[in-house]
């Protein structure tokens, strides 16, 4: 073999294992979400993705699969936590029968505005840190839901007409308030909420303004009671072992993209409550304000949630609220 062509081969050859090399560094992440595209929520993880891929320069990819296409809402967080997939997208409060914090901010009237979650979130967060860490996870961003309320075939003129309505609920203390409110509480996997309109399981929908269009919620009722109440949380949290593989400068683009998809899905979610109440407009879905009798009710439910969840809150928890009470004042 001539110089000539020995030195091409070699070449050749360490252009390969440089190429080999490139590709062993990638690392595929894989994401769980319970929502489907159209939700604000997927979109701020897509942005999450595109500002992790780009800044990492393809080094750590995402794969994400929405919509409970791969595991289902409520088993996230488990997923996450074996390993079984990186990252994923939570709804916190599925979780409140394993900590009283998760409930916190479904007690109806504890956070009615975004500010007000916001607020709660920041003196949440170290108590998080803390409880993921012992689990081995990471919340590395939280984002509110909007304002919610009831989706019904008739409209709400008094409380009178909530009372025996068949009402989809997601977690334990809306089933509380459903219940208390006269209604028959049914707690179901968002993905399933259409077949339950459409066999009679459920008459009714507790949600915000984005899952009533989500849902396609105009094809079973025409009217949408806002009372706001609360503003709970997603998070997205990371398995601590898939993050502490990661260089630490991969691990700096992660928690940045976090915390800009934050700020980023704060403001995606005040946009989505109007822009997706249009939506339901455009679909023939009447919207009003809930009368006073149920907002007056739903007031005096959340006092009494208050109470039971400050019995079942261990010091810390209740710290937490005390706190974020005072920062109110």
């Amino acid at each position: 073999m001539s110089f000539k062509a020995y030195f091409a081969a070699a070449a050749l050859s360490a252009a390969g294992l440089v190429a080999a090399t490139a590709s062993h560094a990638q690392t595929v992440w894989t994401m769980a979400s319970g929502y489907p595209e159209s939700s604000f929520f997927t979109k701020n993880l897509r942005e999450f993705i595109k500002e992790v891929e780009t800044k990492s320069s393809g080094k750590l990819k995402i794969d994400l699969r929405p919509h409970d296409s791969l595991i289902k809402l409520d088993a996230i967080k488990r997923a996450v936590q074996s390993g079984q997939v990186q990252i994923g997208d939570i709804r916190m409060g599925v979780y409140g029968n394993e900590a009283a914090m998760y409930n916190l901010d479904n007690i109806p009237g504890v956070v009615p505005t975004f500010d007000k979650s916001y607020k709660l979130m920041e003196f949440q967060k170290p108590f998080y840190d803390k409880l993921f860490g012992k689990n081995g996870m990471r919340v590395i961003a939280y984002v509110a839901w909007p304002g919610q309320g009831f989706f019904t075939k008739e409209p709400v003129t008094s409380l009178a007409d909530l009372k025996g309505q068949k009402l989809r609920i997601y977690s334990k203390q809306t089933q509380i308030m459903g219940e208390k409110l006269g209604m028959e509480s049914l707690i179901l996997p968002f993905a399933e909420v259409p077949q339950a309109f459409a066999t009679g399981m459920i008459q009714a929908l507790w949600t915000s303004a984005q899952s009533g269009t989500d849902v396609q919620v105009w094809d079973y009722v025409k009217n949408f009671t806002y009372t706001g109440t609360m503003h709970n949380k997603n998070a997205i949290i990371v398995n601590e072992r898939a993050m502490r593989a990661l260089d630490p400068e991969l691990q700096k683009i992660v928690m940045d993209a976090g915390a800009a998809a934050t700020d980023r899905g704060w403001q995606m979610a005040k946009e989505a409550s109007a822009e997706r109440e249009q939506v339901l407009r455009d679909h023939g879905v009447t919207i009003a304000q809930a009368p006073k009798d149920v907002l007056d009710k739903i007031d005096e439910i959340g006092k009494e949630m208050v109470q039971d969840w400050l019995k079942d809150a261990n010091a810390e928890e209740r710290a937490v609220y005390e706190q974020y009470q005072a920062a109110l004042k």
